[in-house]
């Protein structure tokens, strides 16, 4: 039987902290021990959220606090496990954010040459 695969989402903030660290860089520290296949990290130009506060990156705003999407795709049992694993620390945090899990077909995984 073929395995299912799908994407994670995570969607927040430059200046959200988990455990005295960035949370985007702790997400990613913690996939990677983890052994998610692959993460990206996007930062966004400009994006609001439930507060509708609008946060952008034109350069005479002083703001460091932008929009930030964590992309992970793996097996679908994985990506389950690991937002498992990190969802009680996420409850705790002061601040909001929004995960996703959608499956997806992967059509090309390839290795390049090292």
């Amino acid at each position: 039987m073929e395995k299912s695969h799908s994407i994670l989402k995570f969607y927040l903030s430059t200046t959200d902290k988990l455990n005295n660290k960035l949370l985007y860089e702790y997400i990613v520290q913690e996939a990677r021990k983890q052994g998610i296949s692959g993460v990206t990290v996007y930062r966004g130009i400009m994006g609001y959220g439930l507060s509708s506060t609008i946060y952008s990156s034109k350069f005479w705003e002083l703001t460091e606090k932008l929009p930030v999407m964590i992309e992970m795709i793996d097996e679908t049992d994985k990506l389950e496990a690991f937002y498992e694993y990190l969802e009680p620390e996420l409850l705790e945090m002061p601040k909001g954010c929004l995960i996703t899990l959608d499956p997806i077909t992967i059509k090309l995984h390839k290795s390049g040459k090292h």
